[in-house]
């Protein structure tokens, strides 16, 4: 996984727990360049390392700065996150768009960065005042908090889907097989005689149109060869009844309801 992405910048984080969370956060996303400003603790420090569940190498690569404008001035555009508002004249972002607009920054070669808070107040106004944008989280109104690494993992999860390349929907065959319009119409055939026998069909008005709905039911399921092969089963097995009771030497269990 290429580790190319926008910096992660914690400004003044107060837990050990809370940055190697965030870090884990992070290399779940790909992304490795966690830069920590004024922070109460090491990003090396034990309990860090044992809440980064294995995210070592982003705490090991960590870089710490005395203030926030050492921390951002080699990045060309920074947006500060903020679960509520705030009353600033300045460009809001969704985390969508902002990652948009990161990626293309970072595809232009210049970089990016993203704003988090301590965890108790957030970012100050002052520090806000040093990005460009705002990226407020989509949260409850009434509770907007947020922890620290979940906050990471918001625009990490939006980065790692930008640069995923699955798919937005698919269906995972494995070894298995569609099942071509052959087996479809046989099914379909044979179930349709089984429907006529039983005298489901026998409303002749009303007969092309039912057919036709359990065409449409059976094609819009788009069925595996396999599966075709266990509802002809199923069909031998409520036709023929090879395992019925009767078969066995036992009598129907009577159904009083239906009993005069």
């Amino acid at each position: 996984m290429s580790t190319r992405g926008p910096a992660i910048v914690l400004v003044r984080p107060q837990l050990a727990e809370n940055i190697g969370m965030a870090a884990r956060a992070m290399l779940n996303c790909g992304l490795t360049d966690l830069r920590l400003v004024s922070p109460r603790v090491e990003p090396t420090d034990e309990r860090a390392r044992r809440s980064c569940s294995g995210a070592d190498t982003v705490l090991e690569q960590a870089r710490v700065f005395d203030d926030l404008g050492a921390a951002i001035a080699d990045l060309t555009r920074v947006y500060a996150t903020c679960p509520r508002d705030r009353d600033m004249v300045k460009p809001y972002f969704a985390p969508r768009e902002a990652i948009r607009v990161a990626a293309e920054t970072i595809d232009a070669g210049r970089g990016v960065g993203f704003l988090f808070g301590p965890e108790r107040t957030g970012l100050e106004n002052d520090e806000i005042t040093l990005a460009d944008a705002i990226v407020p989280f989509p949260v409850n109104p009434e509770f907007s908090s947020l922890n620290l690494a979940q906050a990471v993992l918001v625009v990490g999860y939006e980065w790692i889907s930008r640069q995923s390349d699955a798919p937005a929907r698919h269906l995972r065959l494995g070894k298995a097989e569609p099942a071509n319009k052959g087996e479809i119409e046989g099914l379909l055939k044979r179930l349709e005689a089984a429907l006529d026998d039983c005298g489901f069909l026998r409303n002749e008005q009303m007969r092309p149109t039912m057919v036709r709905n359990i065409r449409a039911f059976l094609l819009r399921a788009r069925p595996m060869a396999h599966e075709i092969r266990t509802a002809h089963g199923m069909l031998s097995g409520l036709i023929d009844r090879p395992h019925g009771p009767e078969r066995a030497g036992k009598s129907k269990p009577r159904n009083p309801a239906r009993e005069d």
